[in-house]
């Protein structure tokens, strides 16, 4: 049975776009079968970081509404045939979201691959909720700014509440990513520590990916960091967090200011 993961934050432009196709080429590159899902109805833009916009013919609601059939609408990824991209709509709204046709798409992804990333939109709405609410694990992404882990603390709550584990007394697993992280600003107390933020938001740290040219290059000629620069320093970190979310042991890796160097001596953990 599939895996299915949110990655989520409450607010926009931390990152919950390049992190759900980083880490899903990430995974697709170790041989298993991925589907990245798009909520972002209205505004889509994983197809772009994936680099299929034009290949997307059907899409995640045309397959709710039964416009479409989920093989019509999932595309495969050229570079990994292990990795497939359901697409959002750019011309609906969120109110074309149903429960049952949310839940219906989950089913039959659940039934035909190993992992499955929904890429939820920014804010509490509707497309948040239901992206959120058939997880197995959440990958709440938070920059080090005091904005951000406050709306990060928000979604904790509806993830502990608002899902279908939650209504049946389970739990989700839950994990922390901070993303666009400075270790220069970061000594000069610009921006949050890594710890304060894992200390306010009492998570597992999945990973630590670092404010990087890489990213934004990667974006820009349509591919998830994790393939157009697997040697940089957020791929790895990308690579080190699917290896955590696997459930593997293995240290943080902390960016110095050292570019490109690394201090693998962080191995807290949030309770």
């Amino acid at each position: 049975m599939a895996k299915i993961v949110v990655v989520t934050s409450g607010k926009g432009g931390v990152g919950k776009t390049t992190t759900t196709a980083a880490l899903g080429a990430a995974l697709a590159r170790s041989g298993q079968n991925v589907a990245v899902v798009d909520f972002d109805v209205g505004l889509r833009n994983l197809d772009l970081i994936m680099g299929v916009e034009r290949r997307v013919v059907f899409d995640l609601i045309n397959v709710i509404q039964g416009e479409a059939t989920l093989n019509q609408a999932l595309i495969r990824d050229k570079r990994c045939d292990t990795l497939s991209i359901l697409p959002a709509s750019q011309t609906r709204d969120k109110d074309a979201l149903t429960s049952e046709g949310v839940e219906r798409v989950m089913d039959e992804l659940r039934e035909r691959f190993d992992w499955i990333l929904c890429d939820s939109p920014a804010g509490i709405e509707r497309g948040a909720r239901l992206a959120m609410h058939h997880a197995d694990h959440a990958v709440i992404v938070t920059n080090p700014e005091v904005s951000s882990v406050r709306d990060s603390d928000r979604i904790i709550g509806m993830l502990d509440s608002q899902t279908a584990r939650a209504q049946k007394g389970e739990t989700i697993e839950k994990h922390l990513l901070v993303t666009r992280y400075d270790p220069s600003r970061a000594s000069r107390g610009e921006m949050l520590s890594v710890e304060d933020v894992v200390g306010i938001l009492s998570l597992p740290l999945l990973g630590i990916v670092p404010e990087s040219e890489d990213v934004l290059k990667a974006s820009n000629v349509g591919a998830p960091v994790t393939f157009a620069s697997p040697e940089s320093a957020p791929a790895l970190a990308y690579f080190e967090a699917v290896d955590r979310l696997e459930g593997k042991d293995v240290p943080v890796t902390i960016p110095t200011e050292k570019r490109g160097l690394f201090d693998r001596i962080f191995k807290k953990r949030g309770s």
